[in-house]
């Protein structure tokens, strides 16, 4: 074989063993549902996107674990563009960023256009809050809204028969109108979840916590007035936080950044499923209560 042949059966030979190699990966990820994340050489800091309504934390804590599992990171940008979501996704994804921040990784919240309500919230245990000055924020609040069609149904001739086993086991019930006691009972379920975001905040931004309750009655501000009430701590661009991050983290330079994604394998098993469960969802509201930025429609009743 000729010195050519021999070079060309080298490199044929690197690729068959790299496209081997990445095949098998592929199919690794596959069979664990999961991206694999190859190590790289060097401090950077890592990315992590909330992103959407918060209704199932478990993507956003798993990329969390993520990145704390990856040795090479050093700080934590946190990148929110969500107007919130269900009280208790919205809390566990606190209190995992909460963990993080425990184990010793500086962490920047970085704002985009909205990061309220429940998006807010979870920012909350960042080192520094920033936000961009026409950022979208606050919102600090729960709420409750059911759909109510009595009148619909008695005008078809419609009616229900419920066998319950207490009196407030059909609470929020679509089929008839909610009496004042059911509405007393519910009102005292968002009080006491407001109390817990008050106390988040007062506790997190080390505020009076009459400070926070006096705005913390649902209203939306710009980044600009959260960084005047204390709710945020500086404002900035993405690029801004990563740049932050670096420094905190003792990185010199431009920082490298480090996004664990993962890629979305939707089927068509997962597709009609998806159409299924949202045929027959109820009418009322399918998050319970909510820490969530946005009026609900004017067929809801809000509390």
């Amino acid at each position: 074989m000729t010195r050519k042949g021999c070079i060309w059966g080298w490199i044929i030979g690197v690729v068959g063993l790299l496209v081997v190699f990445l095949v098998t990966l592929v199919a690794i990820e596959t069979l664990l549902g999961q991206r694999i994340s190859l190590p790289t050489a060097g401090a950077r800091v890592g990315l992590v996107r909330i992103e959407g309504a918060l209704i199932d934390p478990a993507a956003i804590i798993d990329d969390l674990e993520a990145v704390q599992r990856d040795a090479g990171v050093r700080s934590l940008v946190i990148r929110i563009e969500s107007p919130g979501g269900g009280v208790a996704a919205s809390q566990e994804i606190y209190d995992r960023i909460t963990k993080v921040s425990k184990e010793g990784l500086p962490i920047v919240v970085s704002m985009g256009a909205i990061a309220a309500s429940g998006g807010y919230y979870v920012a909350c245990p960042a080192d520094t809050i920033m936000a961009n000055p026409g950022t979208l924020t606050g919102s600090i609040g729960v709420i409750m809204s059911f759909t109510q069609f009595e009148e619909l149904f008695r005008k078809i001739g419609m009616d229900f028969e419920v066998v319950k086993s207490g009196e407030y086991k059909d609470v929020g019930t679509w089929s008839r109108e909610m009496t004042d006691e059911e509405r007393e009972l519910l009102q005292e379920t968002v009080d006491d979840l407001h109390d817990q975001f008050v106390e988040t905040v007062a506790s997190e931004r080390g505020l009076p916590i009459e400070e926070v309750r006096a705005i913390a009655d649902g209203r939306i501000l710009s980044g600009r007035q959260a960084l005047a009430v204390g709710l945020v701590d500086t404002l900035g661009s993405l690029d801004d936080a990563v740049a932050l991050a670096g420094r905190m983290a003792g990185i010199e330079g431009e920082p490298r950044v480090w996004e664990p994604v993962k890629p979305r394998r939707l089927t068509l098993f997962d597709l009609l499923a998806s159409s299924i469960a949202r045929a027959f969802e109820r009418p009322s509201s399918s998050l319970g209560a909510q820490y969530l930025y946005g009026p609900p429609s004017g067929l809801h009743k809000s509390i």
